[in-house]
C-alpha cells in the first residue's frame, strides 16, 4: 500500500521517502520468522510445487504436461498478461480498464477543475486526495450497480505534484524546501474519499452532488475512544481532554465490517512529526525511538505546532490508530478506536466469529514487527447495525508468537500479566502497543501488511512484503531466505475453525521471486508461467467465489523486471501456488485496494504514485516523471487514479 515500498538496496536520494519505514527499530530479542522457518521448513516444502506437478500428471494419466496444466489451472479463467513495464496500464484479453476518478478530480460540490499549476488547500479539500490505496465497495439497497466507494489516501508524492517547488540536490531536500502553502495543500489530499458510484450501461462513474459524498483530511476534526482515550499520553494543550484530534495520516489499507463502516489504518505517522531533538529529550524517548518517531519526512512541524514535538509532545501518540468511519452519515465524526492497538496499521481483515463475536487481524508494516488481532467483548448485532457502533472500544488484542512445530499461539495485551508490570494502565498497553509486544515474546515478522480472511474456509492469509535486512545467520539450509528480497505468504488455519482461540497451526502458502533463480528458493508451483509469479505481495482480495488476488508493491524492471500488478493466486488443490497476472501497473505506479462488487462483475483496483522513479537513475519530477499516466499531456502530472475493470460483453470477472 504503500508507501514503504523497494526493497533493493540502501535508501538513496531517489528512493521514495516511505521505505525508512523498512529500516527496523525493534530491538528485542524475540525470534524471528527466519529463526522459526529455519526450524520449520524442510526441502519438501521447498518442493511442494513439483509435487503438485506429479499430483496433477498421475490422476490424468498420459496426458501431456500442457494438458495437465491446462486442466489444473481451471479456477481463473483468462488468458494471462504478459510481464513487463511501460507508462500505460494494461489488463488480460477480454476486459476493459476505464479510469474512474484520478487526483484532483471532483468530489464535493462547487469543486474546482483541477488545475495543476494553482495548488491550494482550499480546492484540493474538495477534490479526490492523492495516492489511493485501500478500496472498499459497500452496496446501496443490496445493489453491485449502486454503491458507495471508500477510499484511503496515504501519503503525498510532493515532488510529482507540485511545479512551484524548487528541486533540491536529493528528493528528500527537495521536499523539506515546501512552503507553508504546499504542506496544507498535501494536507488536504490526505485522508479518504467516500464517492457514491453507479453502474449505467456497463460503463461506472461516480455520481455528481451526491449526499453521500465526502473528504476526510489531515484537518478533520475525529473522536479518540477506547481504553486510551483520555490518558495523559493522549493529551495536548489544545485538547487537555485526550478525546479529540484532527485529521489521519498516511492510511494504508483497510476493510469493511458487517455492519457497513470503513475501518481505514493509519501506517507510516511517524513521517509527519519534527524535532529529533525534542523527542530524545523525552521522559517516553524509548517509545518514541520504538516506533521511529520523529521520522521529519515532510516537514510539516515546521508550520504546524501540533507536528512539532517540543511543541506538542502527545500528539504522535494520537495517530498510529484504526479509524471507523460511517460512509452513509457525511456528518458523522470519524472514531480513532483505541482497543486495537498503536502501531503502523496494515489492514483489518474481519469476520464473525462462530460466537457471535467479531474478530480484527492487523499487520504492523515494518521489518521485524508483529501480526495482530483484536476480539470484541461483546457479539455482532446484524439486524441492528446501530447497536454495533461502539463494539470496538471492548475486548481484547493479541499478538502472534508463531512456533517451529507449525502451531501458534495469540498472547495477550492486557495490563495485569506478569511480563507487562512495567505498564501502569490499558491505556498505556495500548499506546505503546510495540513495547508489549516485545515484552510478550512475538515473532518477529517479514513486514506484515494486508491480512484477509476467506469467508468459506476460515484460513488467513498474511502477506509479508519483505525483510533484505535479515542476515544470513537467521536462515540454515532449509530456509534460504537472508535478505528476504520478495517476502512470502503464510496461511493461518485457527484452532478448531475458532478465531477467538488462542492457538493457531499455520504454513507457508508461497515464498515469492522468481523461480528460475534458485538461489531466491521461491516456491511458486510449476505451472506458474514466467509471467506469473511476483514479489512483494502487499494489498490482497478473496472474491465471491472464494479465490485470493494479490496486489503487488515493489516491483520494477531493475529489481524483477516487471511492473507492480494483480495477480490471481490458486490456494488449493493440485493448482495450489499457482500464480497468473490479470493486471498491469504503469511505470513508477503501485497496484493497491482490489475489491469485487458482490455480483463479481467489477474489480476496482487503485494506482498508487504513477511515474514515481525508484531506481538509481535521476529522481522523478513534477516536469519530469516516469508517465504522465492517465491524462498523457504536457504540463499535466501523473495522477493516482481508481480504475474500474469489466469484462468485455459483461459477465463475471476470471470465471
Amino acid at each position: 500500500m504503500t508507501e514503504h515500498r523497494r526493497p533493493t538496496s540502501p535508501l538513496s536520494q531517489t528512493q521514495p521517502f516511505d521505505a525508512v519505514e523498512d529500516q527496523p527499530s525493534n530491538p528485542s530479542s524475540n525470534a524471528t520468522i527466519g529463526d522459526v522457518l529455519a526450524d520449520r521448513l524442510s526441502r519438501r516444502d521447498v518442493l511442494r510445487g513439483a509435487l503438485a506437478v506429479s499430483v496433477v500428471t498421475g490422476a490424468l494419466g498420459s496426458l501431456p504436461t500442457r494438458q495437465a496444466v491446462a486442466a489444473a489451472a481451471t479456477t481463473f479463467k483468462f488468458s494471462e498478461l504478459a510481464s513487463g513495464s511501460d507508462q500505460n496500464h494494461h489488463v488480460a484479453a477480454g476486459y476493459e480498464a476505464r479510469i474512474l476518478i484520478r487526483w484532483g478530480d471532483a468530489v464535493l460540490s462547487y469543486a474546482a477543475e483541477f488545475d495543476p499549476a494553482q495548488p491550494a488547500a482550499e480546492t484540493q479539500v474538495r477534490q479526490f486526495g492523492y495516492n489511493n490505496d485501500f478500496l472498499g465497495y459497500i452496496p446501496l439497497d443490496g445493489s453491485s450497480d449502486h454503491g458507495l466507494l471508500v477510499v484511503n489516501h496515504e501519503y503525498t508524492n510532493d515532488e510529482l505534484m507540485y511545479p512551484e517547488l524548487a528541486q533540491g540536490a536529493t528528493r528528500r531536500e527537495t521536499v523539506l524546501g515546501i512552503s507553508e502553502h504546499l504542506v496544507r495543500a498535501s494536507m488536504q489530499a490526505h485522508g479518504g474519499s467516500v464517492l457514491e458510484v453507479r453502474r449505467t450501461g456497463g460503463t461506472w462513474a461516480v455520481v455528481k452532488n451526491s449526499k453521500y459524498a465526502r473528504r476526510i483530511t489531515a484537518e478533520t476534526a475525529m473522536q479518540i475512544s477506547g481504553p486510551a482515550a483520555g490518558h495523559p499520553l493522549m493529551q495536548t494543550n489544545a485538547d487537555p481532554s485526550g478525546t479529540r484530534v484532527f485529521g489521519m495520516v498516511n492510511n494504508c489499507a483497510g476493510g469493511i465490517t458487517p455492519w457497513g463502516t470503513w475501518l481505514t489504518c493509519e501506517e507510516n505517522f511517524n513521517f509527519y512529526f519534527w524535532n529529533k531533538a525534542a523527542a530524545e529529550a523525552l521522559p517516553n524517548a524509548a517509545a518514541f525511538k520504538r516506533y521511529g518517531v520523529p521520522d521529519e519526512i515532510y516537514p510539516w512541524g515546521r508550520y504546524i505546532e501540533r507536528f512539532d514535538i517540543s511543541r506538542e509532545p502527545n500528539e504522535a501518540n494520537r495517530f498510529g490508530w484504526v479509524v471507523e468511519i460511517d460512509p452513509r452519515d457525511p456528518k458523522s465524526v470519524p472514531v480513532k478506536r483505541t482497543a486495537l492497538g498503536r502501531f503502523k496499521h496494515e489492514g483489518a481483515g474481519n469476520t464473525i466469529n462462530g460466537d457471535g463475536r467479531f474478530v480484527v487481524y492487523q499487520g504492523d508494516d515494518q521489518r521485524f514487527d508483529y501480526v495482530y488481532k483484536f476480539v470484541t467483548a461483546e457479539k455482532v448485532d446484524l439486524a441492528n447495525p446501530a447497536a454495533n457502533r461502539d463494539i470496538l472500544d471492548t475486548g481484547t488484542l493479541y499478538v502472534a508468537r508463531f512456533d517451529a512445530d507449525g502451531t501458534g499461539i495469540w498472547l495477550p495485551l492486557v495490563a495485569g500479566h506478569e511480563k507487562l508490570a512495567a505498564f501502569k494502565s490499558q491505556g498505556e498497553i495500548l499506546i505503546h502497543a510495540r513495547l508489549v509486544a516485545d515484552a510478550l515474546g512475538a515473532t518477529k515478522m517479514d513486514r506484515p501488511e494486508d491480512i484477509e480472511v476467506h469467508p468459506k474456509t476460515g484460513k488467513v492469509f498474511v502477506l509479508l512484503t519483505n525483510n533484505n535486512k535479515r542476515k544470513a545467520g537467521d536462515i540454515d539450509a532449509a530456509n534460504p531466505r537472508a535478505e528476504n528480497r520478495f517476502g512470502h505468504i503464510i496461511e493461518i488455519t485457527p484452532d478448531g475453525g475458532d478465531h477467538a482461540a488462542a492457538g493457531f497451526r499455520w504454513e507457508i502458502l508461497l515464498k515469492c521471486g522468481d523461480p528460475a533463480i534458485a538461489a531466491v528458493g521461491a516456491t511458486f508451483n510449476p505451472l506458474t508461467s514466467k509471467d506469473g509469479w511476483f514479489g512483494m505481495p502487499d494489498n490482497c482480495a478473496i472474491d465471491a467465489e472464494g479465490r485470493l488476488w494479490i496486489a503487488t508493491d515493489g516491483n520494477s524492471l531493475e529489481e524483477t523486471g516487471r511492473g507492480d500488478g494483480l495477480y490471481a493466486l490458486e490456494t488449493e488443490g493440485a493448482a495450489r501456488g499457482t500464480s497468473r497476472l490479470f493486471y498491469r501497473c504503469p511505470e513508477g505506479g503501485e497496484l493497491c485496494g482490489p475489491c469485487f462488487t458482490p455480483d463479481l462483475e467489477t474489480l476496482f483496483v487503485a494506482v498508487q504514485h504513477p511515474g514515481e522513479r525508484d531506481d538509481d537513475g535521476p529522481a522523478a519530477t513534477y516536469e519530469n516523471p516516469r508517465t504522465r499516466w492517465p491524462d498523457f499531456k504536457d504540463g499535466v502530472p501523473p495522477r493516482p487514479s481508481v480504475v474500474a475493470i469489466t469484462r468485455q460483453g459483461g459477465g463475471k470477472i476470471g470465471v
